[in-house]
Parts: structure tokens; sequence; C-alpha cells
């Protein structure tokens, strides 16, 4: 029998599928917000691997605090232009020196968030359109004796915090989440004229499912209110398609609905963040790529937090895998909710409470399957550093 403190009791409410209303969000990876968590987990996973190839272990730092500015533009049929510039500010706090290795953070925070922005918002001229700024600081003494404790084969936890996670995701879930990564996939690849900043919100209203995007459309890509039309309605079929692939319910789709005789929703590099749209790390998806009012949320920011100990990343992360993992494997859950709780200082293993709440199927007794739910459980919270080395890798997705 496990030694750690799990706990197995049924949720507090009916299945989210069950419910009447529900309601979920994405935004997508142009959106300002979504940028800026881009940027954070860029810029972590680069740290961590320069910390890896110059000492030979990942140091302490956080770089959670990114923010956007947006700028502003004229965009026009055929090409306009970015009047005033976006401007980034990535804060946080980064190890510099280590035993006499001197490490260069704030050059490898810029290079690391230029790559990015490059290979994801193409159509933003990281030299022109985009003003870059990086301040990190050093780290307080007391959080990098817990980082490096010692002794320990098991970071100590950076914080006293909580992490949740759900499965399995809801057909609601699964549309929002899906359509927006193939609308910036596949459907992008054959479409220019689609820009990376689309958002997506899903209201289930008990059989019938209302899909709203917002989606920019890139301007020298359009050269008329006709083209601009056409795509929207591309946008409106390709988001129905992918939304009946996961659901027999009635679905409505719906495309920049705040389009009108005078206004349309065209932008000259593909993002909001042009056109007076501001952005910050962990005001967007959670760690498992949606908002969900429906659900248990952290509000703790997953993006850009150091992967060896900081909960706000770590719990976050596991937790959604221990309820997808438990799904998976153990019949009869219609719905699970994972909440693991840290004690600053404490082995990040060794939660203070790992809780587990079901929602079992017709016939099936929670008592049954518990002792499935525990043995998983306590395997992966065993198996917790695997998340470190996926995270810094880049194998995990963080919003």
């Amino acid at each position: 029998m496990t030694e750690r403190n799990i706990q197995v009791e049924p949720i507090d409410r009916r299945a989210v599928e069950d419910q009447d209303i529900e309601i979920v969000e994405r935004k997508g990876i142009g959106h300002p917000d979504s940028i800026c968590d881009g940027i954070a987990e860029a810029v972590s996973s680069a740290l961590s691997q320069t910390y890896l190839d110059r000492v030979g272990k990942v140091l302490h730092y956080n770089t959670d605090e990114a923010q956007l500015v947006a700028g502003s533009s004229n965009p026009r049929f055929g090409g306009g232009e970015l009047v005033e510039p976006i401007y980034i500010l990535i804060v946080g706090r980064a190890t510099k020196e280590y035993e006499g290795t001197k490490i260069p953070t704030d050059t490898v925070a810029l290079d690391a968030a230029r790559e990015y922005l490059h290979e994801n918002i193409p159509e933003l001229d990281v030299g022109r359109d985009v003003i870059i700024d990086v301040k990190l600081g050093e780290g307080s003494g007391d959080l990098q004796d817990v980082f490096s404790e010692e002794g320990a084969t098991v970071p100590m936890a950076n914080d006293t915090s909580f992490g949740v996670g759900h499965a399995p995701l809801s057909e609601t879930e699964q549309i929002v989440l899906n359509a927006e990564r193939r609308l910036n996939g596949e459907f992008a690849a054959d479409n220019p004229a689609l820009g990376p900043d689309v958002k997506i919100m899903g209201k289930r209203e008990r059989d019938t499912i209302d899909v709203t995007v917002a989606a920019a459309m890139v301007d020298k890509y359009v050269e008329n209110r006709e083209e601009y039309d056409a795509m929207v309605e591309a946008v409106r079929d390709y988001t129905h398609q992918v939304a009946c692939e996961y659901t027999d319910r009635e679905v409505n789709v719906y495309v920049n609905t705040a389009d009108d005789d005078e206004s349309i929703y065209l932008t000259t590099t593909g993002t909001s963040a042009e056109m007076g749209d501001d952005g910050s790390v962990g005001r967007g998806n959670r760690a498992n790529g949606l908002i969900t009012p429906n659900r248990s949320m952290s509000m703790e920011a997953t993006s850009g937090k150091n992967p060896v100990n900081h909960i706000g990343k770590i719990y976050n992360l596991l937790s959604t895998e221990i309820a997808e993992t438990v799904v998976a494997e153990v019949d009869g859950i219609r719905d699970m909710r994972v909440r693991l709780l840290s004690q600053i200082g404490r082995p990040i293993d060794e939660p203070h409470v790992a809780d587990a709440h079901v929602v079992t199927e017709e016939g099936v007794e929670l008592s049954d399957i518990e002792p499935e739910i525990v043995d998983i459980v306590d395997e992966e919270l065993a198996d917790v550093s695997s998340i470190t080395k996926r995270a810094i890798d880049g194998d995990v997705t963080t919003f």
C-alpha cells in the first residue's frame, strides 16, 4: 500500500457532459495572451537547456511574467502596414552565474523569443514590427536553497500551491481544442489568409452546440471584401466539419460576428496584438489548452515556470496526465478531477494530498475501482521527474 496521501471520493456535481449548460474557450496561438505564454515557455525551455549544457543541471529561474503591449496598424486589402510596433517585455528571475560560470540568460531569452515569433507568427517581421525587452533579475536566496537542496533525490516543492486536471474531455471541449489546432494547422497551411489569432468559444445548451470563432485575416492575401467573405465562409464550413467529427449533437458555427459594412477583422500580421489588444502570461488557456468554467481550474500560469520544482507548472501538467491515464486504463469512469496540493520544501513526489474525484458510469461502484485509481496515481507521482524532461524537450504543451 502506498504511503502517499491519495484520496478518492465521489465528485460533488453531475458529469460536465450531463449538465444543461457548458462553456469552453480556447485562445489560439496568435492571441496576445497565447503569444506571451508561448514566448515564456520557449524562454523557459531554452534556459533549461543552456543550464544543462553549461553546468550539467537546471538552475533556479522563472520566466512566467511576460507582457505584451499592443501596437497599432493600418490594414487594407492587398497589404497594409504596422504604424506602431508591438512591445514585449520578458520579466522573471534567472541564475546568471554558477561556480564561476557566467550564463548569458538575457541573450538566451531574447534569441528564444525571436525564434518563437518567427515560427508561429510568420507575418510579423521580428526585426521591424516588434520590440522585445528582457529584464531578468536574480532569484531570491531562500527559493534557490529549496531548488538545490543538497542530497535530495527528488526536488523539493518551491511553494505551497496546487494543480488541477480533468478527463475525459467533453464533446464541446474536444471541438474547441481541435478546431483551433486544425485551423492553425492544415487549414492555415492551405489558406494563408487565415492568421494565427483564432479564438474559439463553445457553448453547449443541452444538445445544441454553438461555436463562435474570431479569426484574424491577413490583409495581403485578401484582395477585396468578396474574398474576405469567402474566407469567413471557408472557416465556418471547416469548423463545422471538425465539430461533427466529435459529436452527433446539433452544431451551429458563427465566424467574426462583429463584422458589418464598415468594419471587418482584417489585420496586417494575423494577430490582434497589432491593433490594441494587450497580452499577459497566464491570462488565457490553462495547462490542458482550454478555459473551462464548468471545471475546477488553477489560476497559476503554467508557461515559463521552471520544470524542476515549480508546482504551478509540474502539478498542473501532472494532474492532467493522471486524470487522462486513469480514465484510459480504468473502466467505468464518466468524469474525473484530480487535485494535487504541495507544501513548500516537501518532495514533489509526496504531495500534501492527491485528491481524485470521480463520477462513475451507471452500475459501477466507486469502491470497486478505487484500488486501481490509487495505484495509477501512485505510479504517476513516483514518475513525476519525467514531466521535467518532457517540458525541457518541448514534448508537453502548457497552454
